[in-house]
């Protein structure tokens, strides 16, 4: 951390950006190279990947060991869990989600894509778009990351030509267009040998784009929250009980959506009583506004009863009020979704019950094809559901606010997470 201060890497931006692509597509490779090169290994981390290299009889190190942390990985030469790592640069920081190829565990890929701002798709350009690519994109997709990176990878095993690159753009390009994906950049890579990964290469002149490394330092991630929507679910009650504090009465939480202003006068959800913002507190002092993702403590002019799980909006832009949600849902568990199954749900702060009522259908995730015929959903599974909660839950659409969207399904007998969901905005929601 010798190129900036303690300081000014606390202040820096972060960026939360997920990798995937079929087994053997290169990921562990890309990211390792991306950490050797930006000089973000450890001595020891580095002599540790050298030594284990030399006992697996490579000619050169191995830098997906750098992320093929479990030894079951380390045998495979493949990624199993989702791994975590954490880097950065003069210009921001960075958390890596590196998570598996493998179909059977989609649901680590929805674990480590849920808060990416980024998402890098590897295409090996030996084999183009396959369906791999198509079942990535598609979850990408559903989790609404704002940028889509595709990594055409292995360039060096098709010498590094443009027909080539030019021809796997196009064919994604085409067939991305029935994903609502925002924003996709088209990078060619070699993550053995480094080309384009953090330096530019010098084998394919005709890339006019920049590197992966200066690509991930550019992406503006300023505009991916909703500022529009005022949502701030509330916490805790901050009641110090101190001669100091005597008569404090705090609302903490993080601000899921809008900027909320000192004086802006808001409605508590859902007992749909207004009042003002008195105050807008942080841990070493006052702010004059608060916006996603901050987490602060807000304090009103009048003394109302409020409690976690409550929202704070504003009166004339409600979220949707209701007990009967659609939600695109991400199966965990090694026992299926059980129709008229009763489960625990949490949706930002609040706590309720829920039963499964219908399953709509399922999604093929290799073709994007609906299945209608079976309705099992099984462990991976991804299904568009229908569910009704014990009391009103505040939501907006996935597509509108990941935060108020979201929600996860608990097993009451096991308190294990089974299932993760996504609202849609279809039948929002009218009881239907």
């Amino acid at each position: 951390m010798s190129e900036f201060s303690t300081k000014g890497y606390l202040d820096m931006e972060l960026l939360r950006f997920t990798t995937a692509g079929s087994v053997d597509d290169g990921k562990s490779t890309l990211i390792g190279r991306l950490l050797y090169d930006s000089k973000s290994i450890f001595e020891d981390q580095l002599e540790a990947v050298k030594r284990a290299s030399i006992r697996r009889g490579n000619e050169h190190i191995d830098l997906a060991l750098v992320t093929d942390g479990l030894r079951a990985e380390r045998e495979q030469g493949i990624t199993i869990d989702v791994a975590y790592r954490y880097f950065a640069t003069p210009k921001r920081k960075f958390i890596i989600a590196d998570t598996p190829g493998h179909i059977q565990y989609t649901r680590n890929m929805v674990t480590g894509a849920s808060t990416a701002n980024a998402a890098i798709i590897l295409i090996d350009a030996r084999n183009g778009v396959t369906e791999q690519t198509s079942r990535h994109s598609y979850i990408a997709s559903l989790l609404q990351i704002p940028h889509v990176i595709i990594c055409i990878n292995k360039m060096d095993l098709v010498e590094y030509k443009k027909e080539v690159f030019e021809d796997i753009k196009r064919k994604y390009s085409d067939f991305s267009k029935n994903l609502k994906l925002r924003e996709i950049t088209f990078v060619p890579i070699s993550a053995l040998y480094g080309d384009n990964v953090v330096e530019p290469s010098a084998n394919m002149p005709w890339y006019t784009g920049g590197t992966l490394l200066h690509v991930l330092e550019n992406i503006e991630i300023g505009h991916d929250h909703n500022i529009s929507d005022h949502r701030f679910p509330v916490q805790y009650v901050i009641r110090p009980m101190s001669d100091e504090f005597h008569d404090y009465r705090g609302y903490g939480g993080r601000v899921a959506g809008g900027v909320f202003r000192e004086g802006d006068r808001v409605t508590v959800l859902p007992s749909m009583i207004s009042s003002k913002i008195k105050s807008i507190d942080i841990y070493n002092g006052k702010l004059s506004e608060a916006y996603p993702p901050m987490s602060v403590t807000f304090t009103l002019e009048d003394d109302i009863d409020i409690s976690r799980g409550d929202m704070l909006v504003k009166e004339d832009n409600l979220p949707q009020i209701t007990q009967d949600i659609e939600v695109m849902m991400c199966w965990m568990n090694e026992k299926p979704l059980q129709i008229n199954g009763k489960y625990a749900l949490k949706h930002t702060t609040r706590d309720v019950r829920c039963i499964i009522q219908e399953v709509k259908y399922k999604v093929n995730v290799n073709t994007l094809e609906h299945i209608t015929d079976d309705k099992t959903v099984k462990l991976n599974d991804i299904a568009c559901v229908k569910m009704r909660t014990t009391k009103p839950l505040f939501v907006d659409p996935y597509e509108v606010n990941r935060r108020t969207g979201s929600l996860i399904i608990i097993d009451e007998a096991t308190n294990n997470t089974v299932g993760v969901g996504m609202v849609t905005s279809n039948d929002l929601f009218n009881g239907k």
